[in-house]
């Protein structure tokens, strides 16, 4: 059953995009409402990520498209990020994938990595034609990254991998891994490494059973003793601020990605309250509680919308700090989990079945609200910054 998406602007918010920036929504949105859709609910319920899509996606630029050259699309922070709305208001884990791909694979080599490794592995990046995965989470150390045991050894022209990462989007399907560990003589400064997923000693296990990002291939990483040649380290990678940064990027793309799940779980909300009967025979729109609740929803999702604008045009412009970074996605996920409980109310007891979008969204954005930095660390981020001090 589901409607079709109707478009969400109560406060006019696309006539503050230019023509360029309304022409990458919509090729993004059209791709979604053709591809995604129809499909998505058969890949949540079967645990499937639709690899069949990524080759269109190559050819339409969604690969670090707010990359310049080696094939990337060049679009300005702003596009990237309706590019992500779209996806993850077809659904969170699919967006994941894009993120994944985009901020916290490519963008590390593109931007700590020497220009043979770009050549070598944007391009293939871009076009879908590879695909990678970023470990830098470990089963015992997820909020605290710099607790982590994963280690490399300098071996004359080799450097030598051990340790496990977790919960890591696209690991049994990438061709390259971009692997954070700390570097035995140098202190245990962390650095970053590409590894290639074909290399003796790495292994790569789906996760199973999850009732979130179903849609997702998530993994956990086990390198036992891998070796990789020393001109497979980034070299432009020292210390933790590196990872933080790749993340910083991903974060900018969620608090999109989460405006989109919100459009979408309203969009359902609202079409279904104006056809359902309850009561006089009136729908169920015409009620003030009902009016309440989506009166809500439209306000908090006007509100994320102006957030994320102004940080990607912030991020244009080369002064975006990471304390708004962090203020945008955690606003926003929140925001949009909100919007999905308050949407499967409206919808009652149809809302929890697959014939609506609602309660996929509402898991996935559980998972949401905790990866990329949870909704408290954020707050901690926050509070430094407004405060000065540190709180942990």
């Amino acid at each position: 059953m589901g409607f079709k998406f109707q478009g969400v602007d109560f406060i006019k918010f696309d006539s503050l995009l230019n023509e360029d920036e309304l022409m990458v929504r919509d090729t993004a949105r059209a791709f979604v409402e053709d591809n995604l859709i129809p499909i998505i609910e058969d890949c949540f319920r079967e645990g499937r990520f639709p690899r069949e899509l990524v080759p269109m996606m190559g050819e339409l630029g969604f690969f670090g498209a707010n990359l310049q050259g080696y094939g990337c699309a060049g679009m300005s922070n702003v596009e990237y990020g309706l590019v992500m709305q779209e996806f993850e208001r077809g659904d969170s884990g699919f967006r994941s994938f894009v993120s994944v791909q985009s901020a916290l694979v490519m963008y590390p080599i593109y931007t700590f990595g020497t220009e043979e490794q770009k050549r070598k592995w944007l391009p293939e990046l871009a076009a879908g034609r590879k695909l990678g995965c970023f470990g830098l989470t470990e089963p015992g150390f997820g909020s605290n990254p710099g607790g982590m045991t994963t280690r490399a050894t300098r071996d004359g022209d080799e450097y030598v991998l051990t340790g496990e990462k977790m919960w890591i989007t696209s690991g049994t399907i990438a061709d390259v891994a971009i692997i954070w560990a700390k570097v035995t003589d140098e202190e245990d400064r962390v650095r970053g490494f590409l590894v290639e997923t074909d290399r003796p000693g790495f292994r790569a296990d789906e996760v199973h059973g999850k009732w979130s990002l179903r849609a997702s291939v998530t993994a956990g990483l086990a390198l036992q003793e891998v070796r990789i040649p020393v001109t497979n380290l980034l070299p432009g990678t020292g210390g933790l601020k590196s990872p933080l940064m790749c993340l910083n990027q991903a974060r900018y793309g969620i608090s999109w990605g989460a405006i989109g799940a919100a459009m979408s779980c309203y969009d359902t909300a609202l079409q279904y309250a104006k056809m359902r009967k309850q009561f006089r025979n009136e729908p169920i729109a015409s009620h003030q509680l009902i009016q309440e609740k989506l009166v809500w929803m439209i306000s908090e999702i006007s509100k994320a919308q102006l957030l994320s604008l102004h940080a990607g045009r912030m991020k244009d412009a080369g002064t975006l700090g990471h304390e708004v970074i962090s203020l945008a996605k955690r606003n926003n996920v929140w925001m949009a989990l909100e919007c999905a409980r308050i949407a499967r109310q409206i919808l009652g007891g149809n809302g929890i079945t697959e014939d609506y979008p609602i309660m996929r969204h509402m898991m996935n954005l559980e998972s949401v609200i905790t990866y990329e930095g949870t909704h408290d660390i954020h707050a901690l981020i926050m509070g430094q910054a407004i405060t000065g001090i540190p709180s942990f």
